[in-house]
């Protein structure tokens, strides 16, 4: 059965993808996620803090995930950025979240959700992520 944080980030790949391309509000989007799902089966604090944090730092996380990229941000798949986005943010402000469960949880949200290889180009991008922004926690990991 899927835990309900592995649902929030599922729901929260799909409010990043519809913000990005409606540019709908966010309590319009919020609204309409906590309408159409039912709430007993994701983290709602979840969903909702990562959601407003990911769209108010928006900026900072762009300029986060562009340093790890071999291309414009522009030409990333859509799905791609938003689980991008969402993993940067949970590198910078879920430190209760190993580096290794973000990137675990983003390669499967890219499998399902995003192009055929995107997956993998995803894997690099937190990769390189993880060494900047939890470089202790990836070096202590490499010693284990």
């Amino acid at each position: 059965m899927i835990r309900k944080r592995q649902k929030s980030r599922r729901l929260l790949v799909q409010a990043l993808y519809q913000w990005h391309m409606s540019k709908e509000s966010v309590p319009e989007i919020l609204a309409q996620f906590m309408v159409e799902n039912n709430v007993e089966k994701f983290d709602q604090a979840y969903f909702t803090d990562l959601f407003k944090g990911i769209i108010e730092q928006i900026q900072e996380i762009d300029e986060l995930v562009i340093s790890g990229l071999d291309r414009p941000i522009e030409m990333l798949n859509p799905v791609e950025l938003a689980v991008l986005r969402l993993s940067t943010f949970e590198f910078l402000y879920c430190l209760d979240v190993p580096f290794r469960v973000v990137i675990d949880e983003a390669i499967s949200l890219t499998k399902t959700f995003g192009a055929v290889e995107g997956h993998r180009y995803v894997n690099g991008v937190l990769h390189h992520l993880a060494e900047k922004l939890r470089n202790a926690e990836v070096n202590y990991a490499k010693k284990s």
